[in-house]
């Protein structure tokens, strides 16, 4: 049987893609997740075969969660199932082990073809997503976001909880560090990105994918 983790933050989604995985001869859920911060110890806790990830997560970025984890679980096999679809997104995430991506907008039975390619060893990319990285391939300069990739992890962390509207003290408690040196990552992003105000910090965060835009109907 190969053991598999979800992790998606919307109740109804996870529970969705949980029935669609126990339809699959060979699949056994064994762990599910809603939040970016307790993803990566439920991964490395239960060792998946493969792991189903959301990408907007409250507390971590998809990719960062990917990143972490699989520099421990090298034969992990991972399908993003997101509703942002965007070539630097999908750059980062390739980088960090991604090995397919399905879009939420997709019918389910491109979710179920990708869960059947991907964990069988192969890398399965729906046809938006595809289209997304051709149109990258053809014209490279759309496949980076230069600003974004200025940001080391623990910026890309503090500023997604900026976003998500933690204050400096709160961040420091969220993420076990001093407020002094919350307030000096916050202070060095902000000189990156040249953005000094929170609503210009939450702006690019929606822009560049790091949380949900409130507009997006259902937090999809």
């Amino acid at each position: 049987m190969k053991k598999v983790v979800i992790i998606e933050d919307q109740t109804a989604v996870r529970e969705m893609i949980a029935q669609i995985v126990r339809t699959e001869p060979g699949f056994e859920v064994v762990a599910e997740c809603g939040d970016g911060q307790s993803a990566i110890q439920v991964c490395l806790d239960n060792k998946p075969d493969f792991v189903i990830l959301d990408v907007m997560l409250p507390g971590l970025h998809g990719a960062e969660v990917l990143r972490r984890f699989s520099k421990q679980l090298k034969q992990t096999r991972v399908l993003i199932f997101s509703g942002y679809e965007d070539a630097a997104l999908l750059r980062e995430l390739l980088e960090a082990g991604a090995h397919g991506f399905v879009g939420k907008s997709a019918p389910l039975s491109e979710l179920r073809k990708g869960i059947q390619i991907v964990a069988s060893g192969g890398s399965y990319f729906g046809p938006e997503v595809a289209l997304i990285l051709r149109e990258a391939m053809a014209h490279p300069t759309n496949f980076a976001k230069p600003s974004l990739s200025l940001l080391t992890a623990r910026e890309r962390e503090i500023l997604q909880l900026i976003a998500e509207s933690y204050s400096t003290k709160e961040i420091a408690a969220k993420l076990k560090i001093s407020v002094k040196t919350a307030e000096n990552h916050r202070t060095n992003l902000m000189k990156k990105l040249d953005l000094h105000d929170v609503a210009s910090l939450t702006r690019y965060a929606i822009e560049y994918g790091i949380i949900e835009s409130p507009t997006r109907p259902g937090g999809l």
